[in-house]
């Protein structure tokens, strides 16, 4: 009898883990289309992820008029053939610098819970909307790449995810993810984690708002950033001065294009 009540409940442990499955004919006329191969396994990646990991979002604002101003004017000196700087590459040049100085970002942890894998590598996943959905191809060794060179290797990177030539290695050993929504739209949102990584930022639509700015309202361009992190590794404190650091680094444009 007592093995029977622990059978039971764990049947009904195994119930409440699952979303119930219904027949949706009974209410309507239904199309059943199976979800492409990328779908599922990134479907089975993200599960885990929000499953394993304890996430937790902080959300600031970063004004980037300043930085649009510079990259504007850089791109209008450049020749047809040169490369054209995109706001995502000072981001990504920013996230490397806030890398180096808050290493656990750039970690893993263990299996075990016991340490931390401290990567001196800087590898930086790139989030593509494609046909086939969201791939994260990986820009390498980031941290040896001029903010130019971050932006060729990106729009390189990008193009070849939606014509699909990626290979399997394109995809592998990030340290750390950047997904921009950029011109579709949002204040803010929560990323999953892309674990094994412990953070991921989110970018999202860039506004015109009314600020406090040397004493005076005015109209400034400010850019959302969300970012999820691993509070097993980082706790709110340092993700707070991850986040301070990073918008420093965009509030000083010169300085990133100098690096």
């Amino acid at each position: 009898m007592k093995g029977t009540t622990m059978g039971n409940a764990n049947k009904k442990s195994d119930k409440s883990e699952t979303v119930p499955a219904y027949d949706y004919a009974l209410f309507g006329e239904v199309e059943n289309r199976p979800l492409d191969t990328i779908r599922q396994i990134i479907g089975t990646r993200m599960t885990a992820s929000w499953q394993t990991v304890p996430h937790v979002t902080h959300h600031d604002e970063v004004d980037i008029t300043e930085l649009e101003t510079v990259r504007h004017q850089k791109n209008a000196a450049t020749d047809a053939d040169g490369q054209k700087l995109s706001a995502l590459s000072f981001v990504i040049k920013a996230c490397v610098s806030g890398l180096k100085k808050f290493p656990d970002v750039n970690s893993s942890l263990d299996v075990s819970g016991k340490s931390l894998h401290l990567k001196h590598y800087y590898n930086i996943g790139m989030a593509v909307d494609t046909a086939a959905g969201l791939i994260v191809p990986v820009l390498k060794n980031v941290d040896q790449l001029t903010l130019t060179e971050i932006a060729t290797a990106a729009e390189q990177l990008a193009d070849r995810a939606r014509n699909g030539k990626l290979g399997y290695a394109d995809a592998e050993g990030g340290t750390f993810t950047v997904t921009s929504l950029g011109k579709l739209g949002g204040t803010g949102f929560t990323p999953i984690i892309n674990a094994p990584e412990v953070a991921i930022l989110g970018v999202s639509r860039a506004k015109q708002k009314p600020i406090a700015y040397d004493g005076a309202i005015v109209l400034r361009l400010m850019l959302p950033l969300s970012l999820s992190y691993d509070h097993r590794v980082i706790d709110g404190a340092k993700a707070a001065r991850f986040m301070g650091f990073i918008r420093e680094q965009l509030q000083s444009p010169e300085q990133l294009m100098a690096d």
